[in-house]
């Protein structure tokens, strides 16, 4: 009778060792399951930070090339403004070697004697008279030449 009592001893023993065994199991399975949970839920949040940060660096990318736009649409604005103002520089440069050369031929052409005292010169605050030579319709072509420039002059 002791040898049954001794394996019935053993079977429970066994059996309580068995049922330790399978709630060690169930509780690391359930461990398990709950680190899973975690690892999916880290994942999902890094994968919707990466979301947001790339639909910000779109905007910053969509806000960078509008700017960048802008930016080369004034510089073409203001090359061709620059164009223009170079082009009406060159004109009045011009104009102004041409109205220097006339003063310079009026003041020779009135120069000519060796006598200081019959020396005429021309003063240009005073109102054109009758007999002045800017009366003369051959020189006020050439003075009223119009300033003409545009953007298609490139330099």
């Amino acid at each position: 009778m002791a040898t049954s009592s001794g394996s019935s001893a053993t079977q429970i023993n066994s059996g309580s060792e068995e049922a330790l065994m399978d709630e060690r199991k169930r509780k690391r399975m359930i461990s398990n399951r709950e680190s899973a949970r975690r690892s999916r839920m880290r994942k999902q949040k890094h994968l919707d930070d990466l979301m947001t940060q790339l639909t910000q660096l779109q905007n910053q990318n969509h806000d960078i090339i509008t700017n960048i736009n802008f930016t080369t649409q004034h510089l073409l604005n203001v090359e061709s403004e620059n164009s223009v103002l170079r082009a009406q520089l060159n004109e009045l440069t011009h104009r102004l070697q041409s109205l220097n050369e006339i003063i310079s031929f009026l003041n020779d052409d009135h120069g000519d004697d060796d006598d200081d005292d019959d020396k005429t010169s021309i003063d240009f605050t005073q109102p054109a008279v009758a007999d002045n030579i800017f009366l003369n319709p051959f020189h006020l072509a050439y003075l009223n030449q119009p300033i003409m420039a545009s953007a298609d002059n490139t330099f």
